[in-house]
């Protein structure tokens, strides 16, 4: 269920951490289905498979490691560094910048972060073509969690440290609710970002991350609506 924000509990945010894809963009927009894409060729050309077969084996390395290159590396010993400047050559330009999204982002009181599964450069890449990378202190993505993806413990306690961040003083927007269960655990306010008016579905059934909901605080299907009712009242 969506449901909108209590301003009043977000008062006290001094560090508000946002995921990338699906979370700063619609999941409507479908950029990430060119990363799946890429992704898939390399399982296929790694492994010479069948793009079918393939597929199946990258869902299956991101579902039992929490992301594609997580399995590659544990399973086949890949290059991190080649696969994800592989996977990332993609056309940002099915971006649209969203200019208001930028000024409820610079609004906001305190810090503000994007922390991502992704590499530095294609979130670099991404806020920039959305018009809001300014509005970031830092970008923590895949390889500064030493390769480890959320929702490893380890990543977010790397991450709290590095920038000195109280869990209780944080809130953290995420499209998967399983990523959320850490910060509700370290005291965070918690945000699901949703496909907009819940009629896309989701691609993949562990996606749907069903039975976490204690885990989250607020549900959203319009990001830029949510934080603008933050600010106005």
């Amino acid at each position: 269920m969506v449901n909108a924000p209590e301003p009043a509990h977000f008062a006290h945010i001094q560090s508000w951490i946002f995921d990338l894809d699906n979370t700063l963009y619609p999941r409507d927009t479908d950029l990430f289905s060119q990363i799946d894409v890429r992704m898939t060729t390399y399982v296929a050309d790694l492994l010479r498979l069948s793009r079918e077969e393939a597929r199946k084996v990258q869902k299956d390395l991101y579902r039992d490691h929490g992301t594609t290159l997580r399995g590659l590396m544990d399973r086949y010993q890949v290059d991190p560094d080649d696969f994800l400047q592989k996977v990332h050559d993609i056309d940002y330009s099915w971006l649209n910048p969203n200019p208001a999204l930028g000024v409820a982002i610079q609004a906001l009181p305190g810090r503000k972060f994007i922390f991502t599964n992704g590499n530095r450069s294609h979130a670099e890449r991404a806020a920039a073509q959305l018009g809001i990378l300014d509005h970031f202190e830092d970008i923590f993505d895949i390889v500064a969690a030493g390769l480890v993806p959320k929702p490893a413990q380890q990543t977010y306690d790397s991450f709290v440290s590095l920038h000195e961040i109280a869990g209780s003083d944080a809130v953290m927007f995420e499209d998967l609710a399983r990523n959320l269960i850490v910060p509700k655990k370290l005291g965070m306010k918690t945000v699901l970002v949703v496909p907009r008016n819940l009629e896309a579905t989701y691609s993949e059934i562990w996606e749907q991350d069903l039975g976490q909901q204690d885990d989250v605080d607020y549900v959203t299907d319009d990001l830029t609506r949510f934080l603008q009712t933050i600010i106005e009242r």
